[in-house]
């Protein structure tokens, strides 16, 4: 009996290792490579994306065949996934649906994804996708449904769509999509402006889906009239649009543009006589008038030309350099950015040479989120430097993206307390593509760390309070000293790093986010060709949220009292347990760290008054970081008399300082 349950076990053993072992390699690289190219997950939906594992079948959103030997679904809905849609999903052969809608997707719809033939369900709506609609997808043989919707897709509706003779189903309301809506099938003739008439026998068009039954086109920017072959559709499908249709909403005339204008027909005869009469009256307008209008128009386009040759010596004055806009094969599609060649002059350049061997070949990892890296390293002769590389591929690094790295290094270059982190200089190279923040590193590692993994012996009252004043006053110098003022994008324990006297020092390791949420506004305001000249105002400031510095600077007081962390799985968050405690004198001790042996009430009180007033809904009654500071620095008292009857380490203290 034994001996036949191990040959089951051998065998089964057996189909799952030839299973495993036939599925393509291609199928498992272009959704590990989908994966790299999102830059952020959180929801934390590919938590089990094992890139190890060859069998992805198990994998979140995926579904494969019952022979578990190709991925026939992917299905990520609904998850604030941001990053860009991969196009090594065209490489996923069997794919039979591509479901991705209500994220946060960039960039544009990869051409590869016409080559799924078996692909019945295309849905990447409710995203931030920007560009043309790749003619590529009518090569879609087997799809039903298309769902584009509520992105930010240009250009116009390309006419082989008609190809796709299964689809029943075609989403592409709430876009920006262009010109005429391609009726015309093989036996068509279609008029174009000019009133001249044209075969289109090799190109298809909508009327040639003969299966379609579903299709909304509303709110895009469509000039023309409404196919015949799609009158039967509700009127609300193409509402919204520059469309000449009577019985359907349209967008007013300021919105539509010449474009139009030129697609409506000849001036009907009221509209004719009406321009007759505009002209008679131009004609009788007398002398002086006509002189007078003369001389205004001169003198505004004077000004005008001044203006434009001012803009362009600035342009001219500054340095250019050649971003790839978006991935391409060939290097056509480029966009010039004109960006200050100031702006970085008394920033100090490292190279990538160099870098490379302070962080002994980049193996000294410290830290990382989705898309960075923090290295630690020693430049040679120099001191310990923390370095921040952003993870991101050189095809996918716009012009825009460049100005704003530009700006943050910039930004960050700008501030001098000794109470946030020093930016020492940036790298930026082409080969291999770099982009890097060089800060100088605190040696003793961060609050987080030393609150929630280290000796909490360590962190005794006094000098808890110490860091809490030094934090006070470093954001009391970045939203009160510096014109514009500066917020830290994410403020918690783990942006505050300790020197070897715990001394905290603000790093906004989160720069990049900065970064790439700016830049993500401009994704579609530049087209592949020419170039565009960015002016010092014309760009998106740093976000700046004073108010949220302010309650995250409530929210890390608590957990510096308290020893916890600002959210716990099995605890909740960290103001909901402390609400009871904060404002009852009685109980504020129940807040406390149990390593702390000594504490002083009076700073206790201080310290709960002004959580209270940061942490409060109504960011209107907040107080301000200079308000915060004054009151800090006149109630906490930092003497290290409370610790001297049960620390040696606070007397060792006192010996050093004195």
């Amino acid at each position: 009996m034994m001996a036949y349950i191990y040959l089951l076990l051998f065998l089964s053993y057996g189909v799952s290792l030839v299973t495993s072992r036939s599925f393509p390699s291609d199928e498992v690289i272009a959704l590990t490579t989908f994966k790299e190219d999102i830059y952020e997950d959180p929801h934390l939906v590919f938590s089990n994306w094992n890139v190890l594992d060859s069998d992805p079948c198990e994998w979140f959103g995926i579904t494969c065949n019952k022979e578990r030997q190709h991925v026939i679904k992917i299905n990520i809905s609904s998850s604030s996934l941001k990053g860009f849609l991969a196009p090594e999903i065209g490489q996923i052969t069997y794919l039979q649906e591509l479901t991705l809608q209500k994220n946060k997707l960039l960039g544009i719809i990869p051409k590869e994804l016409g080559m799924l033939k078996f692909l019945k369900v295309l849905d990447l709506g409710m995203n931030r996708l920007t560009g043309p609609i790749p003619p590529e997808l009518g090569n879609l043989s087997s799809v039903v449904k298309i769902n584009l919707q509520s992105n930010g897709l240009t250009g116009s509706l390309p006419a082989e769509l008609g190809n796709l003779k299964y689809l029943e189903e075609l989403r592409l309301n709430r876009n920006r999509l262009k010109g005429a809506v391609p009726a015309y099938s093989n036996s068509t003739l279609t008029a174009n402006t000019h009133g001249m008439y044209a075969t289109h026998s090799n190109l298809p068009g909508l009327c040639s889906s003969s299966q379609l039954k579903v299709a909304d086109f509303s709110y895009n920017f469509l000039i023309g009239r409404i196919p015949k072959c799609l009158e039967h559709l509700p009127s609300a499908s193409f509402q919204g649009n520059c469309l000449q249709a009577n019985n359907t909403k349209q967008r007013p005339s300021s919105q539509c543009g010449a474009e139009s204008s030129e697609s409506h027909q000849a001036l009907s005869p009221k509209h004719q006589r009406a321009k007759d009469v505009a002209k008679h009256t131009k004609a009788s307008k007398p002398v002086w008038l006509l002189a007078l209008e003369i001389v205004t128009g001169i003198m505004v386009g004077s000004l005008f030309l001044v203006a434009l040759l001012t803009a362009f010596q600035r342009c001219n004055s500054k340095s250019a350099i050649i971003i790839p806009w978006k991935k391409s094969g060939s290097g056509k599609d480029h966009v010039v950015v004109y960006i200050d060649s100031e702006l970085l002059k008394d920033v100090t350049k490292f190279s990538r040479q160099e870098l490379e061997v302070a962080c002994e070949d980049f193996s000294n990892i410290i830290g990382s989120s989705p898309d960075s890296l923090v290295y630690k390293g020693t430049m040679k002769g120099g001191p310990e430097i923390a370095l921040i590389s952003l993870c991101i591929k050189e095809e996918r690094w716009t012009g825009y993206l460049e100005l704003y790295y530009q700006r943050e290094v910039a930004e960050l270059a700008r501030l001098n307390h000794e109470n946030l982190g020093k930016l020492l200089g940036y790298c930026r190279e082409s080969t291999p593509f770099t982009r890097m923040l060089v800060f100088e590193y605190a040696s003793n590692g961060t609050l987080y760390e030393h609150l929630h993994y280290g000796e909490g012996s360590q962190l005794y009252w006094t000098r808890r309070m110490r860091i809490i004043l030094g934090i006070a006053r470093g954001l009391k110098y970045l939203h009160t000293a510096l014109d514009p003022p500066f917020t830290i994008l994410e403020l918690n324990s783990s942006a505050v790093y300790l020197t070897e006297d715990f001394s905290p020092k603000l790093v906004d390791f989160e720069s990049w986010k900065s970064i790439l949420s700016r830049s993500e506004k401009n994704s579609g305001s530049v087209g592949n060709n020419g170039a565009v000249c960015l002016l010092p105002n014309s760009v998106e400031k740093r976000h700046l949220d004073i108010h949220g510095n302010i309650r995250a600077f409530g929210i890390l007081m608590l957990e510096i009292i308290s020893g916890r962390p600002p959210f716990c799985k099995n605890k909740g968050s960290l103001i909901d347990w402390a609400k009871d405690y904060l404002e009852l004198p009685e109980v504020m001790s129940y807040l406390l760290d149990p390593e702390l042996k000594h504490f002083r009430y009076e700073d206790l009180k201080a310290i709960c008054e002004v959580i209270c007033l940061c942490i409060q809904p109504d960011s209107s009654k907040q107080p301000s970081m200079d308000e915060i500071s004054s009151v800090l620095e006149s109630k906490i008292d930092t003497s290290v008399s409370i610790e001297f009857k049960s620390s040696s380490l606070a007397w060792a203290e006192l010996a050093l300082s004195s």
